[in-house]
C-alpha cells in the first residue's frame, strides 16, 4: 500500500503527518515556520523532514504517492501561491519547488480547504459528497467540497466564507479591508467584541460583568447555564451564521456543513443556534440542512492535506 505525506503550513508550526492510501496516520510531528527573510526557508525545511521521515521509515519511490500541502493562502492549479502573509510569500510555486526537493508529485491547496478534504475523508463528513466546512476561531474559514473536490474558483478564492458580508450597514473594517464580513461576529474575537458592544450599551443583568476578561468560551458556558444575557449573544451568533449558509445552501446545496475550530467545542448550543434560523434563509427541500461537528481537530489539515494525492 502506497504512502502519502500530509503537510499543514502555519504560521508557526509547520504540522506533518505520513498516511497510508486508506486514511491510516502512520506517525505525525511538527517544526517550526522559520518565517524570516521572506520564509525562504519553510519549504527547505520540510523538504528535508520528509526525507529524513522517508529514510526513517524505508520508504521506496514506487511506494510514495506524493505529498499534499495546505497554506494559509490563495493557490492556483494546485501548486502556485499568490501570496501567503503570515509566511512572508509572495508569489511562489509551492509545487514545482517542493517536489524538485523530494523527487515526488507535490499539490498544493488552501488550507481551510484541506481541512474540509480532511474531514470529508475520515472525518465527520466522511459518508458524504458535498460539504461546506467553516472554523470559527481567531478568523473565520471556509472550504467547499463538491463531489469529493475542493472548489477553490479561478483566482484561490473559492471557500473565503469568513469574508461574506452578513451586515452591509456595519461600516467597522476587517482585515481583509472590507466591511460587515461574518468574520467580524463569527470569529472568537468577534463574539467577544460583539458581546461586550451589547454590554456597553445594556443594563442588562449578566455574570459576564465580574469576569476581568471575556473569552468566547466563557460566554457560552454562561449561555448553557441559562445567563439570560449570554444566551441572547449565542442566538445573535447563530442568526449571522445561518444566514452565511443560507445562502451559500442556495448556491451550491451541500449535503452536509461541518464547524470546527475552537469556537467549535461549544458543542451542541451552537448548532442549535444556527438551526433555529437556518430556515430564514431557505426554503424548500434547502432548509432540510445538516450542521455537524468537526471530529479529527487540528489534524483535519493533515489528513485533508494528504488526501490531495488520491
Amino acid at each position: 500500500m502506497k504512502k502519502l505525506y500530509g503537510i499543514d503550513v502555519g504560521g508557526t508550526t509547520v504540522k506533518m503527518g505520513l498516511f497510508s492510501e486508506d486514511g491510516e496516520l502512520i506517525e505525525k510531528w511538527e517544526i517550526p515556520t522559520r518565517t524570516e527573510e521572506n520564509g525562504k526557508y519553510i519549504l527547505e525545511d520540510i523538504a528535508e523532514a520528509i526525507k529524513e521521515n522517508i529514510e526513517k521509515h524505508q520508504i521506496s519511490k514506487e511506494d510514495l504517492a506524493g505529498v499534499g500541502v495546505g497554506v494559509p493562502g490563495a493557490v492556483l492549479d494546485f501548486t502556485k501561491v499568490n501570496e501567503c502573509v503570515n509566511l512572508g510569500w509572495g508569489s511562489v510555486d509551492v509545487g514545482k519547488e517542493l517536489s524538485e526537493r523530494v523527487e515526488c508529485p507535490v499539490r498544493v491547496s488552501n488550507d481551510a480547504n484541506v481541512a474540509a478534504l480532511g474531514e470529508l475523508w475520515t472525518g465527520a463528513a466522511a459518508d458524504y459528497k458535498d460539504a461546506v466546512m467553516v472554523t470559527l476561531g481567531t478568523g473565520v474559514g471556509g472550504g467547499i467540497i463538491i463531489d469529493g473536490h475542493i472548489v477553490d474558483g479561478s483566482r484561490g478564492y473559492g471557500g473565503e466564507i469568513g469574508h461574506m458580508t452578513v451586515d452591509p450597514t456595519d461600516d467597522r473594517v476587517c482585515n481583509c479591508g472590507k466591511t460587515g464580513c461574518l468574520e467580524l461576529y463569527a470569529s472568537a474575537t468577534g463574539i467577544v467584541y460583539e458581546t461586550k458592544k451589547a454590554m456597553k450599551n445594556s443594563d442588562e443583568a449578566t455574570a459576564l460583568r465580574d469576569l476581568d476578561e471575556i473569552t468566547a468560551k466563557d460566554i457560552f458556558d454562561l449561555a448553557k447555564e441559562g445567563d439570560a444575557f449570554a444566551m441572547k449573544q449565542v442566538d445573535q451568533l447563530g442568526q449571522k451564521l445561518a444566514l452565511a449558509f443560507g445562502n451559500i445552501a442556495l448556491m451550491i446545496d451541500p449535503e452536509v456543513f461541518v464547524i470546527g475550530g475552537g469556537v467549535s467545542r461549544a458543542g451542541q448550543i451552537l448548532l442549535d443556534a444556527i438551526s433555529k434560523h437556518y430556515g430564514t434563509y431557505t426554503f424548500g427541500k434547502a432548509k432540510e440542512g445538516k450542521f455537524l461537528l468537526a471530529t479529527l481537530g487540528n489534524d483535519a489539515g493533515i489528513f485533508g492535506a494528504a488526501s490531495l494525492m488520491l
